[in-house]
């Protein structure tokens, strides 16, 4: 079993708390997030749907590279972006909506093989399980040449 830690450290009420973001490894250390990072453009800080959306697509373009190599592919080069769209719902909000974009370049394979373990990797995908209850999460596969 493997166990990955993430804490955040929150100041004062609403709109005009702030937070602070911290991971077990030195990736993130009390890294600034609040309403401004999330609901506005400030680009100062981070939001969970920014973090949520980095995690899935390093997931995702993790499986793709594994199932890859399984099947005797060699990935030289991966590119993956991930939008999370957060709306309005009721009172509150909700992630209603993914797109994953892999962008591949890979030696000798075909597109309809590529598509393939593209559409496996991303049902495979540990954070893809984990968020199952988001309504849609699409995919777009391109084989770069």
């Amino acid at each position: 079993m493997i166990e990955k830690t993430a804490s955040v450290h929150w100041e004062g009420r609403g709109k005009k708390g702030q937070g602070q973001i911290s991971t077990q490894t030195p990736a993130l250390k009390a890294y600034p997030y609040g309403f401004g990072s999330r609901f506005e453009d400030d680009r100062r800080g981070t939001n969970p749907e920014e973090l949520l959306g980095a995690a899935h697509a390093a997931c995702f373009t993790m499986a793709f590279s594994f199932a890859c190599d399984k099947a005797g592919f060699s990935t030289d080069s991966v590119d993956t972006t991930a939008k999370v769209r957060l709306s309005p719902q009721g009172d509150g909000f909700v992630i209603d909506h993914i797109e994953l974009r892999l962008e591949a370049t890979m030696p000798g394979i075909d597109d309809a093989t590529f598509q393939e373990i593209a559409k496996a990797a991303k049902q495979g995908c540990p954070l893809s399980k984990a968020l199952a209850s988001v309504p849609e999460i699409a995919m777009t596969a391109v084989l770069r040449s």
